[in-house]
């Protein structure tokens, strides 16, 4: 999501460019971030995420994922993570607060956006006035 690489971009004082690459058809998300040449995310050192309190959403579900199904919002899990199975079963307050984060995070990219198109709209018009 963009406020996602704003935040991380802040963090890391790099642009966006720099360790995201701009993605269409995969909405809320608009950015995916660069892995090293071994199929990794690039803030991965020593199996530990270098920007750890500012990672997004869709690490902070990992195993997990939150998928549209129709109308509704399912979970699943990876099958790439070998410890599913062999944890503490997690319970349904744990996926209702990864909700409410996600439904939290959509909200402040729509509102960044509205304020991004109030902008833009401000800026036609100071533009046509000038003319």
């Amino acid at each position: 999501m963009r406020s996602e690489a704003d935040r991380i971009s802040r963090k890391t004082f790099k642009e966006i460019g720099e360790f995201a690459e701009k993605i269409e058809g995969f909405e809320p998300y608009a950015y995916i971030i660069r892995k090293t040449d071994q199929g990794k995310c690039i803030f991965l050192k020593d199996n530990a995420c270098t920007i750890y309190p500012a990672r997004p959403l869709v690490c902070r579900f990992y195993p997990f994922e939150l998928n549209l199904e129709g109308t509704k919002h399912v979970f699943a899990h990876s099958t790439e993570c070998p410890a599913i199975g062999k944890g503490p079963r997690v319970k349904k307050e744990y996926f209702k607060r990864l909700f409410e984060m996600a439904k939290a995070q959509m909200n402040e990219d729509a509102q960044a956006r509205r304020r991004s198109a109030k902008i833009a709209v401000r800026k036609g018009r100071s533009r046509q006035t000038k003319q």
